[in-house]
Order: structure tokens, then sequence, then C-alpha cells
């Protein structure tokens, strides 16, 4: 199902966007691809295991990633999935546009306001605000949110990562996905 909702938020900035981007995001689709999940050390690991069980996130090492895009009534729809197991949901609703709005990304308890810096054709968001079960949390509570995807070679390539002042990278994943292409009968 096409979609101009996110080509709506956007505005002009929309064509600042690589071609594969725009196309993916207006279309909707689905990737796939092997990803590296790697833990911080000490105490960081610690931390970044307990986020990741949280996220639904597996063990470190290279893993299997399936991620499906599509666009419902109630917003953008990014269903991930590690290794063929369930399939995480996040529904990211758009609130005005690029220059005074956010989107809403809701994934189960947490609700995070997220804008875009678009970067080198890519898509980077920036965290403005969490919320958990309601409450929001001070920014400088939680852990540093690093996350983007870009177009590279043909195929998507992704970064998201959490970190901490001091005890450094708690937990990150990233790799290059390929678009897998819709059957047709």
């Amino acid at each position: 199902m096409t979609s101009a909702l996110v080509q709506t938020w956007f505005g002009d900035k929309f064509s600042e966007l690589h071609p594969q981007l725009q196309q993916l995001h207006i279309q909707g689709g689905e990737l796939k691809g092997l990803i590296d999940l790697t833990y911080g050390s000490g105490l960081a690991g610690i931390i970044g295991r307990r986020l990741a069980k949280k996220m639904g996130l597996p063990t470190s090492g290279q893993h299997q990633l399936s991620v499906n895009i599509s666009h419902k009534p109630d917003g953008l729809h990014w269903g991930r999935c590690f290794n063929d197991q369930e399939r995480v949901i996040s529904i990211f609703k758009p609130v005005g546009s690029i220059e005074d709005g956010y989107w809403i990304e809701e994934t189960g308890p947490i609700t995070l306001h997220l804008t875009v810096d678009i970067k080198e054709d890519g898509w980077f968001w920036r965290c403005l605000k969490i919320k958990i079960k309601g409450v929001t949390v001070p920014t400088w509570l939680l852990p540093k949110t690093t996350a983007y995807k870009k177009i590279e070679n043909g195929k998507y390539r992704f970064f998201v990562g959490f970190s901490l002042p001091i005890l450094g990278s708690l937990v990150s994943y990233q790799g290059l996905l390929c678009p897998e292409v819709a059957n047709e009968h």
C-alpha cells in the first residue's frame, strides 16, 4: 500500500533523501540480511544485556534480521524480526513536519519523540523526549541513542546503538540489508 505519510512530513526536504529511501517510505517493503550485534564490556555490557532483553534483542554475534515497513491508518509500521523469532512492531506517528515536528514511536511501554536530521542523503534519528508507561523521563538519565539509515551500494545500511557517558557502548546492532522482491503471480 503506497502512502504519502512520510513524504508529507518531510515536505520539500523529502527530495534530499536517497531515492531508495524515498521509495521504501512511500511503498513500504521488506529488507533482510545479516547483522552484527555487540555488547559493551564490564558494567556497560551488563546494562546493555538488560536493555536488550527489554527490546527483544538476541545474544551478541551475527543474526538474520528481517524488517517489514508498511503503512496503516495509525501510522508507519516497522516490524523487526531476529532469526525468525517473534516480530517486534514499532508504530511511528507523525506530528507536524520536519521543520517543527517529530515522530512518536511506540514500542510496548516506551514512547519516544524523535526528529530526523538528513545527512548525506541518509535519515538520522534524534531523540527529543522519552516516556515510559506515560511518565516523561529526563533524557540525561537514559542511554544516548544513535540510529540512522542510509543507502550504500544499493543496500540499506543501518545502525542502532545505545551508550552512557563514561561507560561507553552498552549495545549496538548494525548491518547491510537487501530489499526483498515481491513475488509476482
